[in-house]
């Protein structure tokens, strides 16, 4: 299929550009991509996505345009050919076609879907609008992060569902002879044909116990005519699957027989349909499954540069790195620096990179690497705690450089580091016999060996970041500055479909649909802030 080419000359009388040009606002998403949509997303800019011969493909810049609509309406793919069809605004942003320009089959969203996520330049839609504002002097060098639950778009399975699941994603994946082997072992009598959970008197507690001992005990069999055997590459993800579902939530007692595990894993497998959904949590009360959406921002213009998605379990600052990336390479002059007294700037933005962030960014290895890089990170640390109201570790004087830690009764003892680098804590400087006569002993430990002071890897910089966030005026620019990124993310979100409960199953789909979000509300905010083209200069803003 080769790419097909937008129409660039609308009928005078038939276009859709007469009659929206002056009924849409000109600062609109409609009129940005009507009036800038053959430079943002030219047929050419796909061209690698096509073959050199054969049939016409649908324009894409016709497909783009409808791509970015539908994430910023929320709508599914039939919605969104529907919307082309019917509503001259969609026809008008795809650049002006006429009334009866012909519709296409939703099956084309899903195919350039594929193309994209299959090609060098998966992101391309996002990085056009992350560029086009670069060129227009519009992003600068502070930044602000955050993320937001994504909730998955699959039922989470109790362990009874998630092992018949798995079982029966097994026999689909084997070939016929295979599958006969398979069912050989299977000693319950259960066929895993029904997606229903046993019929079984689900009241009875002894009913329910044999239930899962004889599905594990099929898992177990499975594995093991599986083990050492060369099978295809869907029989051994299958299996992997299993073999996962059943390390998670069984255990087997004094008596051989198997029940569900009185734990939750840490990397727990939720469903098999999304064997990439996790359990997450925003707060210590706020639970949710599926994924994470990351964002980062810049807030003088509110456009956001990078994005990512992770799983639900998987902590904020550890997709940090991979979305500051093109700040560090904008630090090092691998990419132009914004023109100075922009628009979006106000020439009031801070001549040092920064980065703003709450306390779930707050962790050393990420301050290291932004010192590391030059830039100012303006992120927030968790306040040291100790159990019973007891001296929290702020209340002791950590000196680095003589290698001594001084309590609060101002008795001092050596820091003692560790010789496995490895190690998760780099130093200890214990007190041992000196709590025992101790006249703030009750205030500092209930410990039979006296009180120990652990020393990271990343002291230096995480008493920095408390000192940094006592000052009054670098507290108040945070107060200023990382509320933006929460309503951005409400940008993204504000819809329940297609915003925080995803459309699609799989990390990397749920990370591409969230990035192709981003790029819809990027367009949104570069219409807000006037982005134009000219021959001489390129993009510019109003």
């Amino acid at each position: 299929m080769t790419a097909g080419t937008t129409p660039t000359q609308a009928d005078l009388w038939r276009g859709t550009a007469a009659v929206c040009e002056g009924r849409v606002g000109q600062q609109s998403i409609w009129a940005v991509l009507y009036h800038q949509g053959d430079r943002l997303f030219a047929d050419e800019l796909f061209a690698d996505l096509f073959a050199t011969v054969g049939r016409r493909s649908v324009p894409p810049r016709i497909v783009a345009t409808v791509m970015v609509l539908q994430r910023l309406q929320g709508c599914s793919d039939r919605e969104a050919v529907e919307a082309f069809c019917f509503d001259a605004r969609w026809k008008y942003a795809c650049g002006g076609l006429p009334f009866d320009y012909p519709g296409f089959s939703h099956t084309v969203l899903v195919d350039m879907r594929a193309r994209l996520a299959a090609s060098a330049r998966p992101e391309r839609i996002f990085e056009v609008t992350v560029a086009a504002a670069r060129q227009a002097g519009l992003v600068g060098v502070r930044r602000v992060l955050d993320s937001t639950p994504l909730y998955d778009a699959v039922a989470t399975m109790d362990t009874v569902t998630l092992l018949g699941a798995a079982i029966r994603g097994v026999l689909r994946a084997a070939d016929e002879t295979l599958e006969t082997k398979l069912r050989g072992v299977l000693a319950s009598g259960d066929d895993y044909a029904r997606l229903a959970k046993p019929q079984i008197d689900w009241d009875d507690q002894a009913a329910r116990a044999a239930l899962v001992d004889t599905r594990a005990r099929d898992a177990h069999a499975v594995l093991e005519l599986l083990q050492g055997r060369l099978v295809p590459a869907a029989v051994a993800h299958a299996a992997r699957l299993l073999a996962a579902v059943v390390g998670q939530d069984l255990e087997q007692g004094r008596d051989g027989s198997f029940r569900i595990a009185r734990k939750v894993a840490a990397d727990r497998v939720i469903s098999t349909v999304d064997p990439d959904a996790r359990h997450g949590h925003k707060s210590s009360a706020r639970g949710f499954d599926g994924y994470k959406g990351h964002a980062l921002v810049d807030p003088d213009s509110e456009l956001i540069t990078a994005t990512a998605a992770t799983a639900g379990n998987v902590g904020d600052a550890a997709a940090a790195p991979d979305l500051l990336a093109e700040l560090v390479d904008q630090v090092q002059g691998d990419r132009p620096a914004p023109t100075a007294g922009s628009a979006a700037q106000g020439g009031s933005q801070a001549a040092t990179p920064t980065v703003y962030g709450d306390s779930a960014y707050g962790t050393g290895p990420l301050l290291a690497s932004l010192h590391t890089a030059g830039i100012d990170p303006r992120v927030k640390v968790q306040a040291a705690v100790a159990p019973t109201g007891h001296f929290t570790k702020e209340q002791f004087r950590i000196d680095l450089a003589a290698g001594t830690v001084t309590c609060p009764a101002q008795r001092t003892a050596p820091i003692v580091y560790n010789p496995n680098p490895r190690h998760r804590h780099h130093g200890q400087a214990s007190f041992g016999e000196a709590c025992a006569s101790c006249p703030l002993r009750g205030q500092c430990t209930s410990a039979l060996a006296g009180r120990t002071v652990t020393i990271t890897p990343y002291e230096a910089e995480l008493a920095a970041a408390r000192a940094r966030q006592a000052d009054p005026d670098l507290a108040a620019d945070y107060r200023a500055t990382r509320p933006k990124v929460e309503r951005k993310l409400a940008h993204l979100v504000r819809r329940r479909h297609g915003g925080r409960r995803v459309r699609v199953r799989g990390l990397a789909k749920v990370a591409a649909d969230f990035n192709l979000l981003a790029a819809a509300v990027n367009l949104a905010r570069l219409g807000v802030l006037g982005l134009y083209w000219t021959p001489s200069d390129g993009w510019a803003a109003a």
